[in-house]
């Protein structure tokens, strides 16, 4: 009977902890799940007026639902932790692929395996243990009279708005505002692909004859270079803003010492804390790409991309992507002549967390098989910075461009360094480690154009995205930097004039913010 009784308690425990559970990663905390649920006061009653077989089936499908709907808060609170929005059951299924190879890269294959393991089980086992445990509970439930008393209660404290652990309330519906919430959702991600089809149709530069296009760029070489996490929070927040205020200051100096003037302001990003790849789609289509659905459909499609602009228009198209490590079949979409993957950069070094490579590498082979090839045409360019990206715990240092090498001379930089578990156990080590990886970043940046930058480079350097809410301490804004970097002063005045961007490398809180879908269209338009 004792043991009876022990089982009992902890399938209690367990259906309380499922239906309380919070919806904000903020409010996790013990006291949080001490509420009363009124999904299980519905289900008692329900389970009370049921008997026998009924009553079991019921109990064994209700059971099974609870458990499928802890999986959905467990994976809605790992979004809002790492992406900084909620958990789409349609859309962000084709993501597990992209956690995979992060875990992959990041951590080892052997851990990458296990944690794929954990889950698999967890998806199954959690809808079986919930079931079990409710229909163990379905034999053993209050009389009316005590459900009733216990519904009073919920009503009083619904109405009052009591609560045990502020700002979450004692009277808790999480599960079903959860379920709610999902419903209502799936039909209108089920519809996205229509409506993205819809949107995506009207193109007014489809068709554009090439000798249309970007007539004020002629003979220009126009490169877009993307920083890896590289958000408002990085300029803005207390933490990171003095330092990274200071790079951005002096870099904007180096840069004037070598003759180029530089022009910033904001893009709102359609993501946060990863998916690099959507952001990079948006800015390219002039399309909101923010699932993978969406980047599917374009991907498959003929929409008119920046970098087939600078193709059409007579340039080699070329992509520096040490991030990509897998056969990379949309670089036909996109117009790019040849792309360098991981693989194909010649990297010899070790790896900086998920950074196969440092950014100052990656500019340097660059600089060797595109903009420093004698003989070349005008350039159009791509460049994936990745130093600072997730999960942050190793930063190369800056070196002489010529003690750079096949990159062998990186491992200094890593030796005894701790490993990532360790350095994650203290946010402020991982904050820091976030700010100066930025701040390598821009700085390789910086020192490649003042060294190697000709009159006609037209640099485009921006955020991706901002970092996940760790970084930036629960920020809501999707806001990244955005600037163009050249000696050509008609460029220059023509973006100060007509975007009101500001002088420098660091936008002020002033600066224009444009969403990122709408800068291929105002390039095109002013560069026309």
């Amino acid at each position: 009977m004792g043991v009876g009784w022990v089982l009992t308690a902890l399938a209690a425990v367990l259906v309380l902890g499922a239906l309380t559970a919070p919806g904000e990663v903020a409010e996790l905390a013990p006291e949080a799940f001490l509420r009363i649920p009124v999904e299980a006061l519905v289900g008692a009653a329900v389970l009370l007026v049921l008997r026998g077989r009924a009553r079991r089936i019921a109990a064994l499908a209700g059971g099974a639902a609870i458990g499928v709907l802890v999986i959905v808060r467990i994976a809605d609170l790992g979004f809002r932790a790492v992406l900084a929005r909620g958990f789409d059951p349609v859309l962000d299924l084709p993501l597990l692929g992209n956690a995979a190879d992060f875990l992959t890269e990041s951590y080892g294959r052997v851990a990458a395996i296990s944690a794929m393991i954990a889950a698999a089980v967890l998806a199954v086992g959690i809808p079986v243990i919930m079931a079990l445990a409710v229909r163990r509970l379905a034999g053993r439930l209050p009389g009316v009279r005590a459900l009733g008393a216990v519904t009073v209660v919920w009503l009083v404290c619904a109405v009052t708005g009591a609560t045990l652990a502020p700002p979450v309330p004692l009277a808790s519906r999480s599960a079903a505002a959860l379920a709610v919430s999902v419903g209502r959702q799936i039909p209108v991600s089920l519809h996205d692909e229509q409506e993205f089809a819809r949107i995506a149709a009207d193109d007014k530069f489809a068709g554009t004859p090439p000798d249309q296009l970007l007539t004020a760029l002629k003979g220009k070489d126009v490169v877009v270079a993307y920083v890896e996490s590289y958000g408002r929070s990085a300029v803005e927040d207390p933490q990171y803003a003095p330092q990274i205020g200071a790079t951005l200051a002096a870099g904007t100096s180096s840069l004037a010492g070598a003759g180029f003037g530089s022009r910033s302001g904001w893009l709102t990003s359609p993501i946060a804390g990863g998916g690099s790849w959507l952001a990079h789609a948006t800015l390219l289509s002039g399309l909101w790409i923010d699932n993978q659905q969406r980047y599917r459909s374009l991907t498959t499609s003929d929409r008119l991309t920046l970098s087939r602009v600078f193709q059409q228009t007579g340039r080699e198209t070329v992509g520096i992507m040490p991030g990509t490590t897998e056969p990379w079949p949309e670089s036909r979409f996109y117009g790019v002549d040849s792309y360098f993957d991981a693989h194909g950069l010649g990297y010899r070094g070790p790896g900086f967390g998920w950074s196969p490579m440092p950014d100052q590498y990656a500019l340097a082979r660059f600089q060797e098989l595109a903009y420093g090839k004698p003989g070349r045409g005008p350039l159009g360019g791509e460049i994936t910075l990745t130093s600072s990206h997730t999960p942050w715990v190793a930063v190369p240092a800056l070196r002489p461009w010529d003690e750079i090498g096949d990159g062998s001379t990186y491992a200094s930089d890593v030796e005894g360094l701790d490993a990532p578990d360790v350095i994650w156990e203290n946010p402020d080590r991982v904050r820091t480690n976030y700010r100066e990886s930025v701040e390598y970043s821009l700085n390789s940046l910086v020192s490649w154009v003042q060294d190697y930058g000709g009159d006609d480079l037209v640099l485009v350097v921006l955020g991706d995205h901002q970092p996940s809410p760790m970084i930036t301490h629960d920020s809501p804004n999707h806001d990244v930097p955005i600037s163009i970097v050249t000696r050509d002063q008609q460029v220059l005045d023509t973006v100060g004039q007509a975007w009101q961007w500001q002088p420098g490398l660091a936008p002020g809180p002033d600066a224009p913010v444009w969403r990122m879908d709408a800068f291929r269209d105002r390039f095109l338009n002013t560069f026309r």
